[in-house]
């Protein structure tokens, strides 16, 4: 059963900056090396750009009844100690200067809020989460409130 769900999707307006500097380059170079050259540069620059959004577009944030699912990673909930909102700057300091190397980030740059997890004992595993978020505070209530009902045995209820 799924609690809370977010799919951290690409913003539009970075498919159009994107596709529109390629449309432009090959233009460019259609003007100095023909159509045909500026038309396989304008397919490999747009294709690269659209599978390398695609790609980052596809990592989802999920909040089961026993598990927090980022992207491939897992978390049980009964694990769960801390969850804390992170504003744009907190979020900023903790994936960059005051980062663990052993944390797990999911991060994006076009989202600049984020949610930090830490898990109860942190021996062998990574110390901290750092998740992402549109609505950090959406996340953050969901996986308060599911691992609490873990953590009382029993079982989120979406």
């Amino acid at each position: 059963m799924r609690v809370y769900h977010e799919r951290l999707a690409v913003p539009l307006s970075w498919w159009v900056s994107g596709l529109t500097v390629s449309v432009l380059l090959c233009l460019e170079v259609a003007a100095g090396l023909g159509w045909l050259v500026g038309v396989c540069v304008y397919s490999v620059l747009a294709g690269t750009y659209a599978w390398m959004l695609l790609t980052w577009g596809h990592a989802r944030i999920e909040v089961t009844g026993t598990e927090l699912r980022a992207d491939a990673a897992q978390l049980p909930l009964a694990e769960i100690d801390v969850v804390k909102v992170l504003d744009a700057a907190q979020a900023r300091a903790a994936r960059g200067p005051r980062a663990d190397p052993a944390a797990f980030l999911l991060v994006r740059p076009y989202l600049r809020t984020a949610v930090f997890v830490a898990p109860v004992a942190a021996a062998g595993r990574q110390p901290y989460w750092l998740i992402a978020s549109r609505d950090p505070h959406a996340l953050a209530s969901a996986i308060d409130t599911a691992a609490a009902a873990v953590r009382a045995g029993g079982q989120a209820v979406g």
